[in-house]
């Protein structure tokens, strides 16, 4: 295997982690990295599959160990991803995917600069907030809370030109589609080898998602977070 790295960010609510359980699911020799935080599990969270919860304490004594690849402080909670995930999969000869924040992006992003990374986008900022309410229901968010995260992703999504791809996640099976495509065309990528005409396929899809060919499409969904900062639709 090709030992890739995969980095996918997104604004809270864009529907990420469905993307990254999806490929977890039917890609092989694909391992996650699992980040660690010191906030508190929410709803049906488990450790160590969504997250490992630990106290400020002992993440403070990673942090010293140099056991962190990245970490960050968001919202007075610590992130990290551990740097044990990058070396067992690299022993294993698999690609590791990372869920990580713009925050944490920036960071491994300079410590591995061949890493691939994908930004999800949601197809607007009213779909965002409806995603991010549904969400919420079970768990009593406040109209405050659902607001800073609202204010959060107006401020991520402006980072979307450090990414190499940009999804927008508006039909689900069209975004899993795309997300493979990336995957699979990068893996084939590193061989070297001429890419089969089914393969040229996914090279195909791949491509219409790149920076450069995504760029003028999106402008329509950005423009829909400026200026809007402030206010939150009511139920």
């Amino acid at each position: 295997m090709s030992g890739l790295v995969f980095i996918i960010s997104a604004p809270s609510g864009s529907g990420k982690s469905t993307l990254v359980n999806e490929i977890r699911q039917t890609v092989g020799e694909m391992d996650f990295s699992v980040s660690y935080t010191t906030r508190k599990p929410r709803g049906s969270e488990t450790n160590g599959r969504e997250y490992f919860y630990i106290g400020r304490d002992e993440f403070e004594a990673m942090i010293r160990r140099d056991a962190f690849l990245e970490y960050a402080d968001v919202f007075g909670n610590y992130y990290g991803t551990a740097r044990r995930f990058l070396d067992e999969a690299g022993k294993r000869g698999h690609d590791l995917l990372l869920d990580i924040d713009v925050q944490g992006a920036s960071q491994l992003q300079k410590k591995l600069p061949d890493a691939i990374s994908i930004f999800i986008l949601p197809p607007s900022r009213i779909e965002l907030e409806k995603r991010l309410r549904r969400r919420s229901s079970a768990e009593n968010v406040p109209d405050d809370v659902i607001l800073r995260r609202l204010q959060t992703a107006s401020r991520e999504i402006e980072n979307y030109g450090n990414y190499d791809y940009i999804l927008v996640n508006d039909l689900l099976e069209d975004s899993i589609d795309a997300l493979k495509a990336i995957v699979l065309s990068e893996r084939i990528r590193t061989t070297g080898r001429e890419p089969s005409v089914e393969e040229q396929e996914l090279f195909r899809l791949a491509e219409l998602y790149r920076l450069a060919n995504m760029r003028a499409s999106i402008q329509s969904i950005l423009a829909t977070f400026r200026g809007s900062e402030s206010s939150v639709v009511s139920n």
